[in-house]
């Protein structure tokens, strides 16, 4: 039986309830993480609650929990559920007002917290091998994706886009750039080099996306944060998503087309091993 915990409480997931007039239900108006955890280890959850913070403080969202408070509530979850390889999501709403108004709620209300966890499922081995396939879109959210918020209607969109074209994922472009993906930090390879966007309002600050680059910049694989031209992407060698379920995963077709070789090319594969390496060696040692 999966638990969760709702405003300071444990209970069955099948059990758990919020009011209707709860402002994440009636406007999106709220914040999330997902968290992995290896081992029943959190990955990085200082991180992951340092960007809950940073997007409930953006968000004018009175953050309900102290980092201590937070740890025990993560851990407790994770104890409470049976995988030792999980996916914890962490949600956060300015909570349950009296009346439907676009203001926020005066005086204020209590936040609605709502943490539950699933099992990790990170690619497959064939996935890997043989890597995915997909789409491309212009990048039609708003101007804050920097937060991680629960309005994710046009994410939701831009995902079921790559559903209905058999693929894993949707490549954003804005104004010729590229952003990221729908549910993913995208990477570049071109001519030995690894590139990717900057941190910036229009994208995620992925946590994959930081050990990516920590990872070729320790092993010495040349890259580069910079803007990235569609055109750059087209013509790729390499393309890679990222994300904590996803990890590092090739996509080897993008609208249809191969890109490179149309197979996991030499970057990938090497930077698929010392991500493998890291998770073995430190995330599942704490």
């Amino acid at each position: 039986m999966t638990t969760a915990f709702v405003n300071g409480q444990y209970l069955p997931l099948a059990e758990a309830r919020v009011s209707p007039m709860d402002r994440g239900f009636l406007f999106g108006d709220g914040a999330y993480e997902v968290i992995p955890v290896y081992s029943r280890r959190a990955f990085r959850l200082d991180q992951h609650i340092a960007r809950l913070a940073s997007t409930l403080a953006a968000m004018r969202l009175h953050n309900p929990h102290s980092t201590a408070e937070w740890q025990a509530i993560v851990g407790e979850i994770v104890a409470r559920n049976p995988w030792p390889d999980q996916s914890v999501y962490l949600q956060v709403t300015r909570g349950a007002d009296t009346r439907r108004n676009h203001a926020f709620p005066g005086p204020e209300v209590m936040p609605t917290v709502f943490l539950m966890s699933e099992p990790l499922l990170t690619p497959s081995a064939e996935q890997l091998a043989s890597g995915v396939a997909a789409v491309s879109a212009a990048d039609i959210r708003w101007l804050r994706c920097d937060l991680k918020t629960v309005s994710m209607l046009a994410n939701c969109l831009l995902r079921q886009h790559a559903i209905d074209h058999g693929c894993a994922e949707t490549v954003l472009f804005r104004d010729s750039f590229l952003t990221e993906g729908a549910a993913s930090s995208i990477f570049v390879c071109k001519d030995g080099v690894l590139l990717v966007p900057p941190k910036s309002h229009l994208m995620l600050p992925g946590i994959t996306y930081d050990v990516v680059l920590e990872l070729a910049r320790s092993h010495g694989m040349k890259h580069a944060v910079r803007e990235v031209l569609e055109a750059e992407v087209r013509s790729a060698d390499e393309l890679w998503m990222t994300s904590s379920t996803k990890e590092v995963l090739p996509i080897t077709a993008l609208d249809g087309r191969p890109v490179g070789a149309g197979t996991p090319g030499p970057m990938a594969r090497q930077m698929v091993a010392w991500y493998q390496d890291f998770k073995h060696t430190v995330m599942r040692n704490g």
